[in-house]
């Protein structure tokens, strides 16, 4: 009975940079899909006694440290491009959170530090893939020493978690690292009534890969619907401000540059369907937003695991923009919505919950330190 009212918790600390905007939204910044997803893991995993939470995040002007929903906040980078002060500044930030384990998403050079400061001092590191381009070796085409040093940090890590089971096997091709799938997790917010879905939603950052032009080009072939776009800019993208000026100019089109955290979940519920341009994902946080605000997701082409068509949580065109065009009038159908919808917000619940999701990582993380007893 001593060894158990005397004992410690599991040290987890979460590297994710741009995440503390999500965490204070007073900092109007950009943040994407992977600093939600460690958001949602951090907060609950620090709801747990048997667990002491840090996430390292960038320097946006905050307190060295501070504590948010349970969670110890540790300053860094400045994300300037000084690398090797960045390099420094992340090193010390990771002896500070001087955590049992080390949680990280994106790959990167920090990927690589966080896999050479757990070796070195022999703690535990995890890995969640943000993206199907880790898995499926785009990413080591595109780069050749950032690539090459990324898979050496994959083959350090104690697990390695994939967002869908399509990676994994494209994970052990390319790279000969075994991993396992947890769904992204979410808290469930009670649907709307549906009453107040007013427009056809795009939300995602600005990256080439997301196809936003694509979306512009529906709008304009569809004059008579109201789109919205909600759209950051993506980092190092040099052409946004040409987006924005071609999206000023469709009429039926209010071009949004970015909402705060706390106000995304409006917008899918505002939504009559969701539409994703992207030509590869690897499980979209945005996805799961439309499902558990009972929208419709309408793909152009990423579906992964077949999930879409599935589990009728929307409909996929193949890529084929004539087919795709004739899926938004169905989906546009209020019948037709609304059995799209309600299948996607089951979906989410049985899938998705944070509830679900969150002991599947406490396992691991058990697992991982039992193992090093």
């Amino acid at each position: 009975m001593a060894d158990t009212a005397t004992k410690k918790p599991i040290q987890v600390c979460f590297i994710m940079l741009k995440a503390y905007p999500v965490f204070n939204p007073e900092v109007k910044k950009i943040f994407g899909g992977a600093e939600v997803d460690f958001y949602y893991l951090a907060t609950e995993l620090a709801k747990d006694k048997d667990f002491q939470v840090s996430c390292i995040v960038a320097d946006y002007g905050q307190p060295p440290v501070e504590l948010r929903q349970g969670v110890t906040l540790i300053r860094s980078v400045n994300l300037q491009e000084n690398l090797l002060l960045d390099a420094w500044q992340l090193w010390r930030a990771l002896r500070k959170a001087n955590a049992q384990i080390y949680v990280r998403e994106l790959s990167s050079l920090v990927t690589v530090e966080c896999a050479a400061f757990a070796r070195l001092y022999r703690r535990k590191f995890v890995y969640r893939t943000a993206h199907t381009r880790e898995c499926d070796g785009t990413y080591l085409k595109q780069h050749w020493f950032r690539g090459r040093a990324f898979v050496w940090a994959l083959r350090c890590a104690d697990t390695v978690i994939t967002q869908n089971a399509e990676d994994v096997e494209k994970m052990l091709t390319t790279t000969g690292v075994s991993s396992i799938v947890i769904r992204g997790a979410h808290f469930l917010p009670p649907t709307g009534s549906g009453d107040e879905r007013d427009m056809i939603l795009w939300m995602a950052r600005s990256d080439s890969f997301k196809r936003p032009e694509l979306f512009l080009k529906l709008a304009r072939q569809m004059p008579d619907k109201q789109f919205t776009m909600v759209c950051p800019k993506a980092t190092y993208d040099d052409r946004y401000d040409e987006l924005v000026e071609k999206a000023k100019q469709v009429e039926n089109l209010q071009f949004i540059p970015g909402v705060p955290f706390g106000e995304l979940d409006d917008y899918f519920q505002r939504a009559k369907v969701f539409v994703s341009t992207s030509a590869s994902e690897g499980f979209p946080n945005t996805y799961v937003h439309a499902c558990k605000c009972g929208t419709p997701i309408l793909s152009l082409k990423v579906n992964p695991d077949n999930f879409i068509t599935r589990y009728e949580c929307g409909m996929c065109a193949d890529d084929n923009w004539d087919k795709f065009v004739k899926m938004l009038n169905e989906l546009l159908e209020p019948e037709t919505a609304g059995f799209y919808g309600q299948n996607g917000r089951r979906y989410v619940e049985a899938n998705h919950s944070i509830s679900k999701i969150i002991a599947e990582y406490k396992k691991i993380f058990r697992r991982i330190m039992q193992d090093s007893d």
